[in-house]
């Protein structure tokens, strides 16, 4: 009996404990409840406000960068990070397996840099080494679960990552198979390099961690660009905080760009073309619509001396640099609006050297007794030019500068093309010796003017003195809808009159077409008529002139309707003005009259001896059509097609080479589109020259080479 009081007392005294510390227990959830709700109610208030209140920016999405006919130049992609997360509950060992052999045979598919055995080995070593990892730490490291394995080494494109999330295994519900993915935007340029320096580059901002511009378009444009950042704040959800838009974000505006694709490939390859044949040490390129200012192509190539291969470099076209001769186009403009000369047929006095107040002696290589102002251009006298201008300045040197300041030479262009900057003229008081400055500003020395704005003036003078602004877009849209145009602009409406402009464009003609021209060796065409200006200038370094020579050549096409306005600027190339940058601009006029961008109609089936625009070909009495002759590197039925479509009665078939097994492949009588393919596939580098059929290759065919070596061919069409 005593022993069932004494269980009793004890169960009774457990049971008092028990209920004692759910008493306890109660009490103290039912206090703390009452301190939160009550006594803490609005320091909690404050804390909840101050969590659901919390806004985050949403990063807009960038607007694209358009060519002229809406082809995308530059736009954010998504691409995808593919991940499995080895540590997922759902992933079953045996469901695994059973997957693995179907999962790999799709991923060697899809990415054949491995064989199906070679993924299934990888993806089960890398498995069980994150597993055990996890497990058995090394000494002194604390246990960590990866749970990002990375499936590929790339990101994938949407397409891509749509593929492959529907492979074996891959398709099972994410609690499964842990398979997830990271979300990247990148910005895509689909042209590569094509106008790399103009279109720009993108980076995150130190600051912000947004996306902004950092060089060319995408810097100038930024605003227009990144669009408006929208908010997102945290709303509270019965099953938790989730994060919700507040403020939606506004798109950027995708901009249409003035660049052609077309010309933007002809400039890009004959200035490369010509940098790699005279090992120039850069050059830079832009081609503008006379009418509209609309800049159709702009290129700024780079030596690299690593790869000896040229690459999109500094945007010289906007930089000053001391012009040379071209700019004695420009000092004769404003000789023919001041009313110093009149008569561009009537003769100055020049002579071979000529001292002027106190400066050293000016002089010109090919100087005579006298030179009309016509003249003066197309020999590109010194003399002629500082005679001119000093003439009416003498005493006043700054008024030369005043005066094209008026012309509105001086006022920034806004082209959209970062990093512009305005043309530079030394001081010329004539306390600072300003009247010696002044006669050589008259020819191109003591300022630095950018590119850019010398094609302006010519522009101006093709465009019968209408100075347009130069620019790189024409139209804002969001959505495909059309937000804005941008019209075509003036600096000045009349730079100079439309009879001095026509004066101006027959002296230009003259450098190209006249007996002393100093480009009519290197620019007259037969398909196309040219006209322009070289110029030469030293480069200085160090505040000192060296011994590299910058090489220009500015004009206008064609002659008699001119449509499109060009310089040409290079760095070091190994021969004169006129046979580098001349003929650049030659090149391209020329591959542009091919392709039909010049609205010359040309006729194959018939031409006259010498070609239409051949002022260098003395009419003959007894001069009849000619047939041109055909070449062909496809068959004889694929000839003979072509050859009675076009009425032609002369032809020339080139054979196709021989198959060479070893060695350096024969590519002689391809077209170069055929050839390079042939020789890149045998991992050469291909440089060339001329166009029509190669009819040379450096490395004869069959000899031996190594990956990477260059090969020259030599192209024809005769």
């Amino acid at each position: 009996m005593a022993m069932k009081q004494n269980n009793k007392r004890h169960i009774l005294v457990r049971y008092g404990i028990v209920v004692g510390f759910m008493l306890l227990f109660s009490i103290t959830i039912v206090w703390n409840l009452f301190k939160t709700t009550t006594i803490q109610a609005r320091a909690w208030q404050m804390k909840a406000d101050s969590v659901l209140t919390i806004t985050t920016p949403i990063e807009p999405e960038r607007g694209k960068l358009l060519a002229d006919n809406g082809t995308v130049l530059a736009a954010n992609l998504q691409y995808y990070v593919p991940r499995i997360d080895w540590f997922t509950d759902g992933i079953k060992e045996d469901t695994l397996m059973k997957d693995i052999g179907p999962l790999c045979d799709s991923l060697a598919v899809f990415d054949n840099t491995m064989t199906a055995e070679q993924w299934k080995s990888k993806i089960l070593e890398d498995r069980k080494r994150i597993l055990d990892a996890a497990k058995n730490p090394a000494p002194g490291k604390k246990a960590r679960k990866n749970r990002a394995y990375k499936l590929f080494t790339r990101m994938l494109t949407h397409k891509e990552y749509e593929r492959v999330r529907r492979f074996p295994f891959l398709c099972r519900a994410k609690n499964k198979n842990g398979f997830y993915y990271e979300m990247h935007n990148r910005r895509i340029k689909p042209y590569g390099n094509m106008a790399a320096r103009s279109i720009g580059t993108v980076g995150q901002d130190s600051l912000s961690s947004c996306i902004r511009g950092r060089s060319g378009l995408e810097m100038a444009l930024d605003s227009l660009l990144y669009g408006k950042p929208g908010k997102a704040r945290n709303i509270q959800l019965t099953n938790g905080i989730v994060r919700a838009e507040s403020v939606p974000a506004v798109k950027g505006y995708d901009i249409t760009t003035t660049i052609n694709v077309q010309i933007q490939d002809i400039v890009e390859n004959e200035l490369n073309n010509m940098c790699l044949e005279t090992g120039a040490e850069w050059g830079t390129c832009v081609l503008m619509e006379v009418a509209t200012g609309e800049i159709k192509a702009i290129s700024n190539l780079e030596l690299d001396s690593k790869t000896g291969n040229y690459v999109e470099g500094v945007n010289h076209a906007v930089l000053g640099y001391e012009p040379g001769s071209v700019v004695k186009t420009i000092s004769m403009m404003v000789a023919l609006e001041d009313g110093i000369i009149s008569n561009i047929d009537e003769p100055i006095v020049t002579g071979s050297s000529w001292t002027y107040a106190g400066g050293n002696p000016i002089t010109d290589s090919h100087g005579g007794a006298t030179r009309t102002p016509r003249q003066i251009i197309e020999t590109s006298s010194n003399i002629g030019m500082a005679k001119i201008i000093v003439k009416k300045y003498d005493k006043d040197p700054q008024g030369f500068r005043k005066r094209l300041e008026e012309m509105g030479f001086f006022e920034p262009f806004h082209s959209g093309i970062a990093g512009e900057t305005t043309p530079w003229f030394q001081d010329a008081t004539i306390a600072n010796g300003g009247r010696v400055t002044l006669s050589r500003q008259a020819y191109g020395y003591g300022s630095r003017i950018p590119p850019l704005c010398t094609l302006a003036m010519y522009n101006a003078i093709a465009n019968d003195g209408k100075y347009v602004r130069p620019h790189l877009f024409k139209k804002l849209s969001r959505e495909g809808e059309p937000d804005s145009i941008i019209p075509v602009t003036y600096i000045r409406k009349q730079v100079c009159s439309p009879e001095n402009a026509r004066k101006l464009r027959t002296m230009l003609h003259d450098v190209v077409w006249g007996d002393h021209g100093t480009a009519r060796h290197w620019v007259q065409d037969d398909k196309v008529e040219i006209a322009g200006k070289t110029g030469t200038a030293y480069d200085v370094v160090g505040g000192k002139y060296g011994s590299k020579k910058r090489l220009a050549f500015c004009g206008f096409f064609p002659f008699d309707k001119p449509k499109y306005s060009c310089i040409v600027l290079m760095l070091g190339a190994d021969r004169g003005a006129g046979a580098s940058s001349g003929m650049v601009l030659k090149n391209v006029a020329r591959k542009m009259y091919a392709r039909g961008l010049l609205d010359i109609s040309s006729d194959y089936r018939t031409e006259n001896k010498g070609g239409k625009n051949a002022k260098n070909v003395k009419a003959d009495a007894n001069d009849v059509k000619s047939y041109p002759t055909f070449y062909a590197s496809m068959n004889d039925r694929s000839a003979n097609n072509v050859k009675q479509g076009l009425s032609v009665k002369t032809s020339h078939r080139y054979s196709r080479p021989a198959k060479i097994e070893k060695g350096v492949p024969d590519v002689i009588g391809l077209s170069v589109r055929e050839a390079i393919k042939i020789l890149e596939d045998a991992g050469l580098v291909v440089n060339f020259t001329g166009s029509g059929m190669v009819t040379s290759q450096s490395l004869s065919a069959g000899s031996h080479y190594a990956r990477g070596q260059r090969i020259s061919l030599k192209l024809r069409n005769s």
